[in-house]
């Protein structure tokens, strides 16, 4: 049969009617830039995050990248992110001229590791950014606790991780700002690409919303440089729409997470995902690990079993970066999930018959990779 990494058509197919009222409304009105789809979006997803502002971009990478100018990131700075990531983390700290300092992760998690920050910071350091990978919060505490001492703020990277709460608050509402994602396939998702700034300081806010269009105050009155970072108005339709479910789906992403580890459990040479404590994972990705990742990974494709590798070469040996092999063994952790990481199928939609399909697919890699006993 087959199982897709992921369906977008089957969760358009449960919500169908509300979003083609929803373009429908947008397409009537030629509010097709900003807009009040984007407006009712900003507001409905601040309040969701328990957050006073939400500047909605035309993706996550902009969010970054607006986040940290309006943060005053400049070129001779340094800005602290995990070697184990997108590199679009990294990529915005480049954008503004400042320096991306790598820091390792941690063994169960894949977050950065919040024992490696003292070693990382400098004089220089401006800001963290901490990643809530797969849809797992980082140790948000800890990171907290260092960065307030030495006066740096932090900037949330949560574009995986909408919904997911530490000690029952929600991420994205914890650093000075946080940016989120809504490519297709995130937890939420629009019909192309989109992003937003959330955060508590009506200047920040400020700040970012006139960067975002043209560095405008009011219509042709430019007061800086800014850019063309603008979200459409049928992508705030979407979202606003998309935003009513998304509880209910992060909760189907949750049980299906946990009939994956329960199914999988003690197969030889494999790690399930852990959940660290008092936090709520909202599983983008899930995300097993082992050392026959390649040869699991064509097995499961010969069956028609899609899968992901997130990601397989961490952002210190990018040949972006000026690095490239030459510091191979500097962030052990990161390489590790690099070389061993492969995320199943999962989402909502995903049936009961596909996932067993996927549960099944590992189970027989196993066997035949299990060692053959000598009967003579």
């Amino acid at each position: 049969m087959g199982v897709p990494f992921v369906d977008l058509k089957a969760q358009y197919r449960t919500i169908q009617d509300e979003i083609d009222a929803a373009i429908r409304e947008v397409i009537e009105s030629t509010a097709f830039v900003l807009g009040p789809a984007v407006e009712r979006f900003e507001s409905d997803f601040a309040g969701y995050l328990g957050v006073d502002h939400v500047v909605a971009t035309n993706n996550g990478t902009t969010a970054l990248q607006l986040a940290l100018l309006a943060l005053e990131i400049r070129s001779g700075d340094e800005v602290i992110v995990p070697a184990h990531t997108f590199i679009a983390t990294a990529e915005a700290v480049a954008h503004v001229g400042a320096t991306p300092v790598f820091v390792d992760v941690l063994e169960d998690t894949g977050n950065l590791d919040p024992a490696r920050l003292a070693s990382a910071a400098t004089a220089r350091t401006r800001a963290i950014i901490p990643v809530h990978l797969y849809g797992q919060p980082v140790d948000l505490d800890r990171i907290l606790e260092f960065a307030r001492g030495r006066g740096i703020p932090v900037l949330e990277d949560a574009c995986q991780a909408h919904g997911a709460t530490y000690h029952g608050r929600r991420v994205g509402s914890f650093g000075v700002a946080s940016c989120f994602s809504f490519y297709p396939g995130k937890n939420l998702g629009a019909f192309g690409e989109g992003g937003a700034v959330a955060t508590d300081d009506p200047h920040l806010a400020a700040r970012v919303r006139r960067l975002r269009d043209h560095g405008q105050t009011r219509r042709y009155e430019h007061a800086e440089i800014g850019y063309n970072a603008r979200m459409e108005g049928i992508q705030g339709a979407v979202l606003a729409v998309k935003l009513r479910h998304l509880d209910d789906w992060n909760e189907s992403r949750r049980a299906r997470a946990a009939a994956y580890s329960e199914a999988l459990a003690g197969v030889p040479g494999l790690q399930t995902p852990e959940v660290a404590q008092d936090r709520e994972h909202v599983f983008h990705l899930y995300v097993v690990r082992t050392e026959e990742r390649d040869a699991l990974r064509n097995h499961l494709s010969s069956m028609g079993i899609q899968t992901g590798l997130h990601y397989p070469v961490p952002l210190h040996l990018q040949g972006a970066f000026g690095t490239g092999t030459n510091r191979y063994g500097e962030y052990p952790v990161a390489e590790r999930w690099a070389r061993t990481g492969l995320s199943l199928p999962l989402f909502a939609e995903l049936t009961e018959s596909q996932q067993s399909e996927v549960i099944q697919g590992v189970r027989s890699f196993s066997l035949l990779a299990a060692p053959q006993s000598n009967n003579r």
